[in-house]
This record gives C-alpha cells, sequence and structure tokens, in this order.
C-alpha cells in the first residue's frame, strides 16, 4: 500500500507500507492491503506503520483519513514524523492535544458572540421585544 500523510504546508510522508495502526473517535483501527474503501476522522493521535520489520511513526493533529484502493491518504493540520516514540507522544501529542484544546475555548466564544449578535438583532427587529427565538 502506498501513504501519504500531508499538511497544508508538505507532503510528511510518502511510503509504501505493510500495515497502518490509526485512531478515531471510536478507538483504534488497523489496515491491510486490500481494505474496503474507508474514510473517517482522526483524532490527534500516533499513526503508526510497517514496512517490512520497521515500525514507523507520525503524530497527527486531527484530520482525514481515506482508504481508497491501495493508497492510505492521511490530510492533517499539522504533523511529526519520526522513529523515537516515546517522544513523539510525550512532546508533540501533550502540544497538538493543548492546540487542539484550545481552539475549541477559542469555537465557543466565537459561537457565543456571533448568538449575542443575532439576539440584538433580532431585539431590534421586534421593536425591542424578545420574543423568545434565541434564548
Amino acid at each position: 500500500m502506498n501513504l501519504r500523510i500531508v499538511t497544508p504546508l508538505s507532503i510528511v510522508v510518502d511510503a509504501q507500507i505493510d500495515a497502518l495502526r490509526a485512531e478515531d473517535a471510536s478507538g483504534s483501527f488497523g489496515i491491510l492491503s486490500g481494505h474496503a474503501p474507508f474514510l473517517t476522522a482522526l483524532t490527534v493521535c500516533i499513526v503508526s506503520w510497517k514496512t517490512d520489520a520497521t515500525e514507523r511513526f507520525c503524530a497527527v493533529r486531527s484530520g482525514m483519513l481515506s482508504v481508497i484502493g491501495d493508497t492510505v491518504s492521511i490530510a492533517t493540520r499539522e504533523a511529526v514524523a519520526g522513529d523515537d516514540l516515546a517522544t513523539l507522544d510525550t512532546e508533540v501529542l501533550q502540544r497538538f492535544q493543548t492546540d487542539a484544546d484550545a481552539e475549541k475555548v477559542d469555537r465557543n466564544e466565537t459561537v457565543q458572540l456571533q448568538l449575542n449578535a443575532i439576539r440584538q438583532m433580532v431585539t431590534r427587529l421586534h421593536g425591542g421585544a424578545d420574543r423568545g427565538a434565541f434564548r
């Protein structure tokens, strides 16, 4: 199989592999050659793959994984490939998770600001009376 891990700025991994392991919201899963077409949203995780007897790793900051034919493609915001699983696991995944958590807070704050603006607009359109559409 061919594995491609890409970010908006680069191709991080482009390799022939024998097997792959990754993680989505339902847990860890594996892919072997001949896998059925597949699409899933990855969590912040370590993607690992084997080529012959060598296991390689790449930390990914969420993203989409697809299997089409004999090609596994991962599109992610950020990825760091490496041979040292301990470093990827402790340093990189913690940074990715912290960044992802901060983004959730920012998104929630943005949604609240937008809802408040909509409430104010509805109130003005109805002559100052909030009729309960967005309570």
